[in-house]
């Protein structure tokens, strides 16, 4: 049953993405879950009935597919290459589903498309069982701390339904999951194509008695709910528009991350650490005595106080981890091998600062799950960032590559572990020469340091003093 748009408010929203390997059928599963959620409008369907026929397609058939592989090189080539966003719903929960890459080559899109899911599906073809890239992404998803996992066994119409190969495909993949640490898979025999256990109970696997894909969505608790934990509120502007009607009038504008702001609190300003009590609270439709995970609000304080973009408001109460040292795992995002001692910036929350990428200490083997660990280097002889050949740079991370890096930046920030606070915890890498993102990065112990834990720092503190930083 699908719900009318203004009901969205009042359902719960589950933000999932798909992963698994080339040709498992992600696309088709999205397209084959919009379809029958009634979620595609008329202009679109007929859209892709005309992209069908014209690829060939016949007897009326729609190739559900194309509903998500929107580029045209996806199109030709018949591969997922970009993430899509879908949005949909049903009488009891909102979704926003992100179509991610199977190919190796655009791993890095699925780390994208999954840092904010709360639930990944990931897809395996019956007829090849769990395959490296099967691995590698699941392997990704429990470094993102995605927490329910559900495990689409595809194409069982191609397999006659066999119950046999359900089992066996099921244990291996669950095998492989509690070496991970990922919480309890779900696991779902499917025929995306046909549509059977997607939406509808399927006749032809009657020694199923478990959920339907949909149902396991609508069912499955949703993550932690922002507005019950610690309030993280990131200052995006500073308001002062000195009108007539507001001449003293000063405000510091952002989307609250987690937890709730009201009138009357008593907070922080990190990383100045200077408390204020909040006066008042204004959004665009008028005053609030609260504001809770994801409003958008501008928050006026009793004191003047020296407020910044790239501040974060905290309870004043609570101990907030900040500093200069940044130690964390990253997937690297770009052809060009990471640097020891490379100038870069770092966005973290709306705060961009200047740092010095201080080495990669550990590398991250996704398929063996074994890590590679360095000893510190000399990150005064660095490495030319632009040579990409297989020889260059054997100790640093290329395109694709998880590890653990070490930064130090020319002002403080706040902290969070990444584990607890998903939404204040990650960070971008960027290059300050030309704006492009180098990487993208996790605060905080990840499944690379459950594998591999951080070796103490013996060396001195002052090891960057005359670098500018």
């Amino acid at each position: 049953m699908v719900a009318a748009a203004g009901d969205h408010a009042q359902r719960d929203l589950l933000r999932l993405a798909t992963a698994g390997s080339v040709d498992d059928g992600k696309s088709t599963l999205i397209g084959r879950l919009l379809y029958d959620t009634k979620s595609v409008l008329a202009d679109q369907l007929s859209a892709v009935e005309r992209a069908t026929a014209a690829r060939g397609g016949e007897g009326g058939g729609v190739d559900l597919a194309l509903l998500t592989d929107g580029l045209r090189a996806e199109r030709e080539q018949g591969i997922t290459i970009d993430v899509a966003y879908r949005y949909f719903s049903t009488a009891r929960r909102a979704f926003v589903l992100a179509d991610t890459p199977g190919h190796v080559q655009y791993t890095r899109n699925m780390v994208t498309g999954a840092s904010t899911a709360e639930l990944a599906i990931v897809l395996v073809d019956a007829r090849k069982g769990v395959l490296e890239q099967t691995r590698r992404h699941a392997a990704l998803t429990a470094l993102l701390g995605v927490p329910h996992v559900v495990l689409a066994v595809n194409k069982m119409d191609l397999v006659g339904f066999d119950e046999a190969t359900f089992r066996s495909i099921a244990r291996e993949f669950a095998d492989y999951a509690q070496v991970l640490g990922l919480p309890t898979v779900h696991a779902v025999p499917l025929s995306a194509l046909d549509g059977d256990n997607v939406v509808d109970r399927s006749p032809r696997a009657p020694w199923y008695d478990g959920p339907t894909l949909l149902e396991l969505l609508e069912s499955v608790p949703v993550a932690r709910d922002a507005s019950t934990e610690p309030l993280r509120l990131p200052v995006q502007y500073v308001i002062r528009p000195r009108t007539p009607e507001h001449p003293d009038y000063r405000g510091y504008a952002g989307r609250v991350a987690s937890g709730v702001v009201r009138v009357g609190d008593e907070v922080r300003v990190l990383p100045s650490g200077r408390t204020s009590h909040v006066v008042g609270l204004d959004t665009f439709d008028g005053p609030l005595d609260a504001a809770d995970a994801p409003r958008s609000v501008t928050v006026r304080l009793a004191d003047d106080l020296d407020v910044a973009r790239g501040d974060v408001l905290v309870p004043a109460g609570e101990r907030v981890a900040t500093g200069q040292d940044l130690v964390g795992t990253v997937c690297w995002l770009t052809e060009r091998r990471s640097v020891p001692g490379a100038r870069v910036l770092v966005r973290i929350g709306t705060r961009t600062v200047r740092g010095l990428l201080r080495e990669v200490d550990a590398r991250l083997d996704v398929d063996t799950l074994t890590v590679e660990q360095w000893d510190p280097v000399d990150t005064q002889h660095t490495i030319d960032a632009t040579d990409t050949s297989t020889d260059a740079a054997p100790r640093s991370l290329g395109l694709n590559a998880i590890g653990r890096v070490r930064l130090r930046l020319a002002e403080p920030v706040v902290l969070d572990d990444y584990a607890t606070h998903r939404r204040t915890g990650g960070f971008l890498v960027v290059d300050p020469a030309d704006g492009s993102t180098l990487a993208a990065g996790m605060l905080g112990a990840t499944l690379l340091d459950r594998l591999a834990p951080v070796r103490p720092d013996e060396r001195d503190d002052d090891w960057m003093a005359g670098a500018g930083i």
